[in-house]
């Protein structure tokens, strides 16, 4: 067994791909005080506002170094279905993207709250929204991934909601933090290692 070293000025984080390839029993949707409204082609300023709200606590970064061309040609795309979650007041507190672009098959790309509505059900009634859009006529396969920055319970929730484990990956980026795409202050459950402040 051996260790890896992970170069200065990266993260490294275990990957976990879950799928589920057969349509849960029909159950109703929890009642919540959220909203899903459909955000059809939105604007890039909104969506990564909203992305950055809910995922710079984990580290969330892939959709932040994007050039506005090549993110506008995901979320603009008709076959991708992105969703904001809203609390009574209308502002944006969560996030759900499904993916629809390889045939017969829906990635969860995102699916997300913000951490203050953590341990209060409200990820059962995104979920049961998300299985519901997600497993519609032609569907034989729904999948997402979490990781090690991830919320604790991330991978047990997943597993809860019916996804099963299908194969680990290890990843290393370069720490957004430290790249300017993320506050320093973010996720500051993982280290930053900044190789400047050693010299």
């Amino acid at each position: 067994m051996g260790l890896i070293a992970v170069p200065p000025g990266e993260v490294a984080t275990i990957v976990t791909t879950l799928e589920m390839t057969r349509r849960p029993l029909p159950a109703p949707i929890p009642d919540s005080p959220l909203r899903l409204v459909r955000w059809p082609a939105p604007r890039l300023d909104a969506y990564r506002t909203l992305f950055r709200r809910v995922g710079a606590p984990w580290l969330w970064f892939s959709r932040l170094v994007m050039a506005d061309s090549e993110l506008a040609a995901i979320v603009e795309d008709a076959k991708v279905e992105v969703f904001a979650v809203t609390d009574r007041q209308g502002i944006e507190v969560g996030l759900l993207e499904l993916d629809f672009r390889e045939g017969a098959q829906c990635e969860l790309s995102f699916f997300a709250l913000v951490p203050e509505l953590a341990g209060k059900g409200h990820g059962r009634w995104l979920m049961a929204h998300a299985l519901s859009l997600g497993w519609r006529s032609g569907i034989e396969r729904l999948w997402v991934h979490t990781c090690t920055l991830d919320h604790p319970r991330a991978l047990r929730f997943y597993r809860k909601s019916g996804f099963e484990p299908l194969k680990q990956t290890i990843e290393t980026f370069a720490d957004p933090r430290l790249t300017g795409h993320l506050p320093r202050e973010s996720a500051p459950h993982v280290p930053l290692f900044d190789p400047a402040s050693r010299r």
